[in-house]
């Protein structure tokens, strides 16, 4: 919790005048009350800072790029293939036939940068940069071996629109 404030007359701050009830204030908080006679304000000002509980730490939130069991299933295989520890790095470049086209790549995880938001999906790691996750959060990458329209693809809530092939969108942010 922080709290600061800035006053040109401090005094009357912090001084409680002696006619007044004491004010009930929960554990772990900070309640200043203060009325001056010149500020033409009819009520006394009352600022009152209440600490609560942090909000839940992400357990049991979906992660911000999925992938299905087919997905994880194939995306396994490849990198066993290339008998190394890789990560997926997932992001979205200008170009392709609805404005934005996704990009997908293994690479070591070394490579990493500090500001790549690093998402674990069963055990799997995909990379995301932070630009790119803002068109992609929520979205759901697939794969089907079908002989005609197989291969990855994507399901993104934040796409408005789509093309034919499934590689490419548009965005409104």
């Amino acid at each position: 919790m922080a709290f600061s404030a800035i006053t040109s007359y401090s005094p009357q701050l912090l001084r409680v005048p002696k006619d007044l009830a004491p004010i009930p204030v929960p554990p772990n908080s900070v309640s200043f009350r203060f009325s001056r006679p010149n500020l033409q304000h009819r009520k006394p000002l009352s600022i009152r800072s209440v600490q609560v509980p942090a909000a839940p730490t992400t357990e049991g939130l979906a992660p911000a790029i999925s992938l299905t069991d087919n997905a994880l299933k194939h995306l396994n295989k490849m990198r066993s293939e290339r008998n190394q520890d890789l990560c997926l790095r997932i992001g979205v470049k200008q170009g392709g036939c609805s404005g934005m086209s996704y990009t997908m790549d293994f690479e070591d995880r070394a490579n990493a940068r500090a500001d790549d938001s690093i998402i674990e999906c069963n055990g799997f790691v995909i990379v995301c940069d932070p630009k790119s996750l803002l068109f992609l959060y929520g979205m759901q990458l697939d794969y089907s071996d079908a002989l005609i329209g197989g291969g990855f693809s994507f399901k993104n809530p934040n796409a408005s629109q789509t093309c034919g092939c499934g590689k490419s969108f548009a965005a409104e942010m």
